[in-house]
């Protein structure tokens, strides 16, 4: 990987990584509604400048933008919803923790539709420990009341990450239709989705400063934005393996973050949590090893981002 590349990588992970601490900050303000159709908007603006200034037209297939009427609303309007709704209880730090079992999810959801074989032991125990990882963030036996109810909201948007990635593989990847165009509809199409729901869950009063404002323009420019364009440039460059070390430094640019704007302690247990989730996505998206063949390699699914 070239210092070019390693620089956007660890510019995509900054941004990814600190849409936790964002949401957080804006919801003195907003509520997650109005979070989630702020930055949509912002970054379906951002995007279709991009394609107008490249002179890429948006699909002009109607199944496409019938794969993306769903992928739009399991993959932004409803995730970014439940994440701003679980940090009113939880802290970010954690949210991003949570945000970090996307894989894991992605590869429950592709051996549930048959779109992967049979997994081996060690992807098995992968999944077994990545998923006990999670068990031990969430704590169920501690009855934390709100806090289990945010942590579970962040996890279920997690989980909708890994549908949306395995429906786009499965119905989309094929299509001819370039990553930007694609990332760009699914944004506007998630907009629209939005705009529907405001009139019914986005109009309580607002409490801008600018703290609230620059926060969700930071998430909606670059988090929701300016990371696709940075996401598809690693890829072309360095392929999907590289650009998927974003999944395992988000979660520590998250607690990090979290730790030194906002004063957040996570504690032994989720850290302890956080470190055994890294581990079990590294043991579950390595691939068998044919016969004969180098030695594999392990290849995290890139996260959607938060």
């Amino acid at each position: 990987m070239t210092r070019t590349s390693l620089l956007r990588l660890i510019m995509l992970a900054l941004m990814w990584g600190s849409s936790f601490l964002w949401i957080k900050i804006a919801l003195d303000g907003l509520n997650p509604v109005q979070i989630t159709l702020v930055r949509l908007a912002l970054g379906a603006a951002f995007l279709l400048a991009l394609c107008a200034a490249s002179r890429l037209r948006l699909p002009s297939d109607r199944t496409v933008w019938a794969h993306m009427l769903l992928i739009s609303l399991i993959g932004n309007a409803l995730p970014f919803v439940l994440f701003s709704i679980g940090e009113q209880t939880i802290d970010s730090g954690l949210a991003g923790v949570l945000n970090a079992t996307t894989p894991l999810w992605t590869a429950l959801v592709a051996l549930l539709v048959g779109q992967e074989r049979r997994p081996g032991p060690l992807r098995a125990a992968g999944l077994a420990l990545g998923f006990a990882g999670t068990v031990l963030i969430l704590a169920p036996w501690q009855g934390a009341g709100g806090t289990l109810r945010g942590a579970l909201a962040c996890t279920i948007a997690a989980a909708l990450y890994g549908v949306t990635l395995v429906y786009t593989a499965r119905f989309l990847a094929n299509r001819g239709v370039p990553p930007v165009v694609l990332a760009t509809t699914q944004i506007t199409m998630a907009t629209a989705w939005m705009l529907l729901a405001t009139p019914f869950f986005g109009l309580q009063p607002v409490h801008l400063d600018p703290l609230v404002v620059m926060s969700v323009t930071v998430l909606g420019l670059f988090g929701t934005g300016y990371a696709f364009v940075l996401l598809h440039r690693l890829i072309a460059d360095n392929g999907p393996t590289s650009a998927s070390t974003v999944t395992y430094l988000m979660p520590v640019i998250a607690v990090l973050l979290g730790a030194v704007a906002l004063g957040e302690s996570l504690g032994p247990r989720v850290l302890t949590g956080m470190v055994v989730v890294l581990a079990g996505v590294l043991l579950a998206q390595r691939k068998p090893r044919p016969a004969g063949a180098a030695a594999p390699v392990a290849r995290p699914a890139v996260v959607g981002g938060e």
